[in-house]
């Protein structure tokens, strides 16, 4: 179990060492620099659970330091030790975020009850530190750290959180991490893509349907939201909803009740709705095609996934995690990189994100003939981009006019007919040829050789 970390910040030598000495004797993993420029370097290099800072120092001053802390990292806890004239800066500071502080000299099991505390906040005291929630997630980036350290903050309350970010960035990843890391964590986690199943599904799926609502429905469903009943819903691309179901859905964000299709009565449901997003939705509420009521609703807290370009460092240990992951899932004897196909990597712009990444590497582990992927293979994968597939959004909806011409030719544009062979009642059909602007009148009479 990793030790809470702690930025000691301190022009006096004999202090930073006292304090780091009781802070190690206490469970806390110390590390101690001499000013504020120091701390700062520090930081860009990796995010403690909490800083220690003196208030008076040359340079950048404690004051200093916390103000910079806080604009980048809001959610990092800073605690200074002041001395007494300067005692009224620090009490305004704690109205702009600062965690607390101590006056000169200082009581030591006060300290470390402070620092306790503010650890104890991001769920990273000596006594509650446990990572396994995280533990599917490879990282080593500071911006990652930021990330994670609010993700665990936010995942203690039940507000709705939407996570954005570009495709393949591992945003379901982080919705599961989320839902270890909350009070929801024993019920179940249920996850959809709504821009992977058909819109006329898409209700039946997430809110159920009585036997009998439809063609097809030969018994109860009780939908995902009732599935989920006391854990977490994540709705992926929910960017791709239909204008219909967005109105229904604020319903259930409002009222805490979903209809079933085809019910006559509401049923209570207890969930915490988490949505991910690649899209700009603000530009979809411009456009129409988004509610900005329903924004607001799933937009309380908001994350941001970084591409994986902006996070290299993560490259060589995404990289070396996916290895082993693919060897052993292909029984292949394959233990590392050369160092100019790992430089391949990192450099490599990743337009796919954390997904491409493990594809580039599915293909070396499939190909390569060696105990270690040459640059060779590496730069093959990265050429071989499949750059001409489509969304599935649109691969769907392509099939899907295609299916319906088809048929429309099968049956000289008999809509009763398409419906007996789709499987479909009437309604839906012709809800589905008005969606692709097909009129069934234009394939009556016509050759079949058409």
């Amino acid at each position: 179990m990793k030790k809470p970390a702690i930025l000691v910040v301190d022009d006096d030598a004999a202090l930073r060492e006292l304090i780091t000495l009781r802070l190690e004797a206490n469970g806390f993993k110390v590390e101690a620099v001499d000013s504020g420029e120091a701390a700062l370097a520090q930081l860009a290099l990796a995010r403690p659970d909490a800083v220690l800072t003196d208030m008076q120092m040359g340079g950048i001053d404690g004051m200093a330091l916390f103000r910079a802390i806080h604009a980048r990292d809001p959610s990092l806890p800073v605690i200074v030790l002041t001395a007494h004239g300067t005692i009224p800066d620090a009490v305004a500071a704690t109205q702009q975020g600062l965690f607390g502080y101590l006056t000169k000299p200082y009581d030591a099991p006060t300290l470390v009850d402070l620092l306790k505390r503010a650890t104890r906040l991001t769920g990273c005291s000596p006594e509650t530190h446990d990572d396994s929630w995280r533990s599917d997630i490879v990282t080593a980036s500071p911006a990652m750290d930021t990330l994670l350290a609010e993700a665990r903050l936010a995942a203690q309350i039940d507000a709705a959180l939407m996570i954005q970010g570009e495709s393949g960035t591992g945003k379901e990843l982080l919705a599961r991490a989320i839902h270890r890391a909350s009070p929801r964590h024993a019920k179940p986690f249920v996850a959809i893509n709504c821009g992977a199943i058909p819109a006329e599904l898409l209700e039946s799926e997430l809110f159920g349907h009585v036997k009998g609502a439809f063609t097809g429905a030969g018994r109860d469903h009780p939908g995902l939201f009732l599935s989920a009943q006391g854990g977490t819903v994540f709705l992926d691309e929910i960017g791709d909803m239909p204008a219909p179901l967005q109105v229904k859905l604020l319903r259930v964000l409002q009222e805490g009740e979903v209809r079933p299709v085809g019910a006559t009565e509401t049923r209570a449901v207890d969930v915490r709705i988490l949505s991910a997003t690649h899209c700009n939705l603000e530009e979809a509420i411009v456009s129409g095609e988004f509610r900005e009521d329903l924004y607001y609703r799933l937009n309380v807290v908001n994350l941001t996934l970084p591409p994986l370009r902006e996070r290299r460092e993560d490259i060589p240990l995404l990289a070396q995690h996916f290895l082993s992951l693919l060897t052993e899932k292909y029984r292949r004897r394959i233990h590392s990189f050369a160092p100019d196909a790992l430089d391949m990597l990192v450099a490599a712009d990743w337009p796919g994100n954390i997904r491409q990444l493990h594809n580039v590497l599915e293909q070396c582990v499939a190909l390569c003939t060696t105990t270690t992927i040459p640059a060779t293979l590496v730069g093959r994968a990265l050429r071989d981009k499949p750059a001409d597939i489509q969304p599935l959004a649109e691969a769907r909806a392509a099939f899907e006019r295609d299916y319906l011409i088809t048929l429309l030719k099968l049956t000289r544009g008999q809509v009763s007919e398409v419906a007996r062979l789709a499987g479909r009642n009437r309604t839906e059909v012709y809800r589905l040829l008005q969606r692709h602007d097909l009129t069934p009148a234009l394939f009556k009479d016509r050759d079949e050789t058409d």
